[in-house]
């Protein structure tokens, strides 16, 4: 099976005043059809640029990206926001809800964009919210928003699904639940899921983990028997 994602070479460079600071630094991996990734370095270690450029957030300063064979390295700013809108979900570690929208009509926001969409009902039943889809973000506990944030990714029914400290902010059970539906989603709905975190206990729910360190992939590991969420040791 052709990989869903491929880089080669990839290397970022950011202008900071007159320093320039190498984001990443030749890179090269690929993300395989319906598997979960974690990706798991220190800060400082280019985990959030890989996730953004991947997710066609950004464009690397060298190197290539390819999504499903085609070239994404040197695409126009309309084909990137296409690529984002019908490919990739986002899951953010600070929620980014809609403050005046209930848990329902944030969810919905992404059905109106997809091409094949999945029901906000069914989400939020799934993520065990049908009771509080009528409440605003500040009426829903940090665990609670993070679901309805991680139910409005899902709503598009991406491909690839790219989540970036999605349990930073959360305590133990509510990161465990995240986790859940995060392999939930992989394994039943097929896809692609890739975690950016600090916490190498997460490591232990993947298929494969990516190794980060000063911009550079220090090594990739494969998991024969990836945990549940519940049997993570942290």
């Amino acid at each position: 099976m052709e990989p869903l994602v491929v880089t080669r070479g990839l290397s970022k460079t950011y202008q900071m005043g007159e320093v320039q600071v190498e984001a990443l630094k030749d890179v090269d991996l690929h993300l395989e059809e319906q598997e979960l990734v974690v990706v798991v370095g220190p800060s400082g270690s280019g985990k959030s640029t890989l996730l953004n450029i991947i997710g066609g957030m950004d464009q690397p300063s060298h190197g290539e990206l390819f999504y499903r064979g085609q070239p994404l390295h040197d695409a126009d700013q309309k084909r990137l926001t296409l690529f984002r809108r019908h490919e990739v979900g986002f899951v953010f570690q600070f929620y980014n809800l809609m403050p005046n929208l209930t848990a329902y009509e944030n969810i919905s926001l992404s059905v109106q964009i997809a091409k094949d969409p999945l029901s906000p009902d069914d989400l939020l039943k799934k993520i065990g919210l049908s009771e509080r889809k009528n409440h605003f973000p500040a009426q829903l506990s940090g665990g609670e928003q993070q679901r309805v944030a991680l139910a409005r990714a899902l709503a598009k029914n991406p491909e690839l699904l790219l989540c970036d400290e999605p349990t930073g902010a959360l305590d133990y059970q509510n990161s465990i639940r995240i986790l859940a539906l995060l392999k939930n989603f992989c394994e039943d709905y097929q896809k692609t899921v890739v975690i950016i975190t600090h916490n190498a206990a997460i490591t232990q729910i993947a298929n494969r983990v990516f190794y980060l360190r000063d911009g550079r992939l220090d090594r990739i590991e494969r998991n024969e028997t990836p945990l549940p969420p519940e049997r993570v040791v942290w």
